[in-house]
């Protein structure tokens, strides 16, 4: 290859799948919906080009084009959902590993002495 970079995109392997199924769950919830691409690029103030991408998982497509078409399909409260702490396993074990192994109350001295 000649010292160049292939053109395939940097992302793990994990990351392009998780990506490529979410532009599939979105093109089959605009589907199910009945919504023509022309429509929904529409009402989500976008390009059908894009909206192409974004149903393909494209990872060049920012997160806020991808929060808009949740949106417009009723679904945008999955998107405050994406790092939620309550679904933070390893931060909930880190964060339980880190909590004191006794709490002891302090003696307060009557006053005077």
């Amino acid at each position: 290859m000649n010292g160049m970079r292939s053109r395939k995109s940097p992302l793990p392997l994990p990351v392009r799948h998780a990506l490529t199924k979410v532009g599939a769950d979105l093109r089959d919830a605009r589907r199910r919906r009945r919504i023509p691409t022309a429509t929904m690029a529409e009402r989500a103030l976008i390009s059908r080009t894009t909206l192409s991408k974004v149903e393909k998982g494209d990872p060049g497509v920012s997160l806020g084009i991808y929060a808009t078409v949740l949106f417009v399909l009723g679904l945008e409260g999955r998107v405050a959902e994406l790092a939620d702490a309550r679904h933070d396993a390893v931060g909930l074990d880190l964060e339980a590993e880190a909590l004191p192994q006794r709490i002891r109350t302090r003696r307060t001295r009557p006053p005077g002495r």
